[in-house]
């Protein structure tokens, strides 16, 4: 399973941008599919996830209501849209997907990953 994460940048504070994760190997729509992401110095933390098997949405605190998960299982592409960023958004963000029904927030929940896209949020 490859997934290949796409869409990183830099952007000012109250901006946007989309990430894509584009998975070969694997369906999204069978599996747990999140991203996560980590700044410099501080540990992977959970961002957003859509759970297996009937698409449940869930958020972290930090980005509820400024950030929309999404998912084409046509495209086999994950995405998230990012509004009103802040800087403290300023990371790696990786998307995952993992074992089936474990609607989990734990990085170490999730078995495969893509190699990360640099979000760098300037003030």
């Amino acid at each position: 399973v490859q997934l290949q994460a796409y869409g990183g940048g830099l952007v000012q504070a109250g901006g946007s941008l989309r990430l894509s994760c584009a998975t070969s190997g694997s369906k999204f729509a069978y599996y747990d599919v999140g991203w996560f992401r980590q700044a410099p110095g501080k540990e992977r933390e959970f961002v957003a996830a859509i759970w297996w098997p009937d698409t449940t949405i869930y958020y972290a605190d930090s980005v509820k209501g400024r950030f929309t998960i999404s998912r084409d299982d046509g495209k086999n592409t994950l995405y998230l849209q990012m509004n009103s960023l802040k800087r403290e958004d300023t990371a790696v963000y990786y998307c995952t997907t993992g074992a089936a029904g474990g609607r989990s927030v734990r990085p170490n929940q999730y078995r495969f990953w893509g190699q990360g896209t640099l979000v760098t949020v300037s003030s």
